[in-house]
């Protein structure tokens, strides 16, 4: 753990005097206004070098938490050392078991599983989507014992591409087409998003506590549980995206320290602005961001949703190397960028997106009996010279396009996308109404077993009050980690808004769930206490924080049985349903 000093790091330019008493960039002594304010108890906080405005450092983890616990001083500086990695596969581990516990329970097919377990199954075999007979004949016969697996190798049009059925069908590869085979790799990418989000919190606020509470909130998000204990695909593009993010952050950070090391050193031994190294220096290669490239494509080939993270962190990337160019010095940031780092961010993130995409179908391109596989074959036209299965792809997805702008079919869990932070519709995945003395009903009347798509209530709420800080932030601090928190939730959330005349879900939020948690967490360590502040004030900070959390992990523990199926008594039921749109 470290402390607040670490939690919400300032950077401010060098100035000192001018000639009229105003500040002058550079040289590093206060201007009037600040010496003033020393006269009142004011002091400044110490000045950055350029190179760790540009790459802010890592501060030292402290010891002083293990201490306080009796450890030796050597044993809690080793444990302070750990805490970068220990704290996350903590988190983690605690993940993993909520994800896991029970996860073949209920022994049904779920929801929208019908589609994409199945499909997977098909996949595994076939290489494309095969034919199944109508849900009510095939979903009893799969779970019958002994099991009858009623496929057929004739292509099926579908909705969605393959990666996400691809990763479903590792699960079934392993353990079979059985309710936990198939929710088997949902689940271990659920846990490892809460790793990761560890990880890319700790890199983005440059505080171990703050990712791994970004983590745990993600942790005991009940949307984000549900959606990793069934095999549905929207977990699945929110664990691409979230990796591409982190790359993303990587690739910042070793970009800028490329273009301190280009900078000037002065006789002082500090590195120093440089107009011509701004404008014209090189960051060398990318892979990180060629790596976020790789992702963003998958993201894009489990649904389609993805390809807006593609173009909004394609935006965000720019607008960080100008930032980077402009503390450098560049004379003209926007134009330097243009020139030398547009177009090899273009080509790391978008062609390598479109053929990782491309490369997804592959099974589909080795087939003979794919969906409209050799549509093109034999045709001509202006496009002749395009390959024919291009060509016949191409139709296949603007086919499925035209299927998903048009699908209009009244759902009655479709929600609006106004509704969905503040949880005015959650999706009812499950539900059964044992008798007394079956299915563990241990009472003297009905009971309920449910599954509902619902965010943990007091995280999400929670989330609303701290986008309207980190909005403030953004737009009136500048602070860049608020607009890259934004820009996850915006890449997830706004786009939805162009289709509310389609049939959509509240459950498709998941893929915005992580920056959800890191706007909450950034919110509670500017709650802790900013640096410097006086130790009541520290106290103070510790203890609404506390409640916060507190009060999240109460209601997740409150709502974890209509998260995970569990057979309740029917007024228990009842009464975790806190609005009537929750029915």
């Amino acid at each position: 753990m470290v402390g607040s000093d670490a939690l919400m790091p300032v950077i401010r330019e060098n100035t000192s005097p001018s000639v009229d008493g105003s500040a002058v960039p550079g040289s590093g002594e206060p201007g009037s206004w600040e010496r003033r304010l020393r006269r009142f108890g004011h002091v400044a906080a110490p000045r950055p070098s350029l190179r760790d405005r540009l790459v802010v450092p890592f501060p030292e983890p402290s010891p002083r938490p293990w201490r306080i616990l009796g450890l030796p001083p050597r044993s809690a500086a080793r444990l302070a050392r750990w805490s970068a990695w220990g704290g996350p596969l903590l988190v983690a581990l605690f993940a993993g078991v909520l994800r896991f516990w029970r996860l073949g329970d209920p022994r049904a097919v779920v929801f929208d599983e019908t589609y994409y377990a199945k499909d997977a199954w098909a996949m595994l075999r076939l290489g494309y989507e095969g034919t199944w007979p109508d849900r009510k004949i095939a979903d009893p016969q799969i779970l019958a014992h002994p099991q009858l697996i009623p496929l057929s190798d004739g292509g099926v049009f579908v909705a969605h591409p393959p990666t996400g059925k691809w990763v479903i069908a590792a699960g079934e590869w392993m353990f079979g087409l059985t309710p936990f085979g198939w929710r088997f790799m949902t689940a271990v990418l659920g846990t490892l998003s809460v790793l990761m989000l560890c990880r890319t919190g700790r890199r983005l606020f440059r505080s171990t506590l703050l990712g791994c509470l970004a983590g745990l909130l993600l942790a005991m998000d009940g949307l984000q549980l549900v959606m990793s204990r069934v095999a549905l695909l929207d977990l699945v593009v929110s664990f691409f995206v979230l990796a591409a993010f982190g790359c993303l952050l990587i690739d910042r950070d070793a970009a800028r320290a490329r273009l301190a090391a280009a900078l000037p050193v002065g006789e002082d031994g500090r590195v120093r602005p440089h107009g011509p190294t701004g404008d014209r220096a090189g960051t060398g290669v990318r892979p990180w961001r060629l790596t976020a490239g790789v992702f963003l494509g998958l993201a894009a080939s489990t649904k389609w949703n993805g390809l807006y993270f593609l173009a909004f962190f394609v935006v965000l990337t720019l607008l960080w190397d100008v930032g980077a160019r402009r503390v450098a010095g560049a004379y003209r940031p926007f134009r330097a960028v243009l020139r030398r780092d547009a177009g090899w961010s273009l080509m790391s993130l978008v062609p390598v997106a479109v053929v990782t995409y491309a490369a997804t179908w592959t099974g589909w391109f080795l087939s003979d009996d794919g969906y409209g596989r050799h549509w093109a074959d034999g045709r001509g036209g202006p496009w002749a010279w395009i390959p024919a299965p291009l060509r016949s792809l191409w139709h296949y997805e603007h086919a499925v396009y035209v299927f998903n702008v048009g699908l209009h079919s009244p759902h009655k869990y479709e929600s609006s996308p106004w509704s969905w932070l503040v949880l005015g519709r959650p999706v009812l995945f499950h539900y059964e109404s044992p008798e007394p003395g079956v299915d563990g009903c241990r009472t003297t009347v009905d009971c309920s077993q449910t599954i509902l798509a619902l965010g943990t209530p007091a995280l999400w709420w929670s989330a609303c009050g701290a986008l309207g800080y980190l909005l403030y932030r953004w737009a009136l601090r500048r602070d860049w980690r608020a607009g890259a928190v934004l820009c996850g939730v915006g890449a997830g959330y706004l786009p939805w808004f162009l289709y509310q005349d389609r049939t959509v879900f509240s459950f498709y939020a998941v893929v915005f769930v992580p920056y959800l948690c890191l706007a909450v967490a950034m919110t509670l360590g500017a709650l802790l206490g900013p640096p410097g502040a006086t130790g009541r004030r520290r106290v103070q900070g510790a203890v609404a924080v506390g409640t916060v959390v507190l009060l999240i992990a109460w209601n997740f523990v409150y709502f974890f049985p209509i998260y995970t199926g569990q057979t309740i008594p029917y007024a228990d039921w009842h009464a975790r349903i806190w609005l009537d749109t929750w029915i």
